[in-house]
């Protein structure tokens, strides 16, 4: 018989992320991805449905694009630091605008990424973003 030996190790928490994106191919496909990684994935087509779905729910990181319809991901970025200031949020950039993406930095992203990126560099800044809450 099999013996069960308890480990000290705690159990890793299920990261609960808000994913904000106008291109909603483009979410579909990544929160499939993310969720089978063991996120727990809200999915957001615009800065307005995103700032919905935070007061309904917390979240520990946000992936946010920084170029959409609605508003854009600074704009995004400030509410939801007023809303939230221990939520992390991550900006994505495909627009070639680290400029911009380094001056959601400065108002409060834990860190930005150039679209497209590895999914895995993606995995692994959540995580450390999510340490960090």
């Amino acid at each position: 018989m099999a013996e069960i030996v308890p480990t000290s190790k705690k159990p890793e928490k299920t990261i609960r992320l808000l994913l904000v994106d106008d291109e909603e191919a483009y979410v579909d496909v990544l929160a499939n991805r993310l969720s089978r990684r063991g996120f727990e994935v809200t999915k957001t087509y615009s800065g307005t449905q995103a700032l919905q779905a935070m007061r309904g729910k917390e979240f520990d990181v946000a992936v946010l694009d920084l170029k959409m319809e609605d508003m854009d991901g600074i704009e995004v970025l400030k509410v939801v630091k007023r809303m939230d200031p221990n939520m992390q949020v991550i900006m994505l950039t495909g627009h070639g605008s680290e400029t911009a993406a380094r001056q959601g930095i400065e108002f409060g992203a834990f860190d930005y990424l150039m679209k497209p990126c590895e999914l895995d560099a993606l995995v692994d800044k959540i995580r450390e973003a999510a340490s960090k809450t």
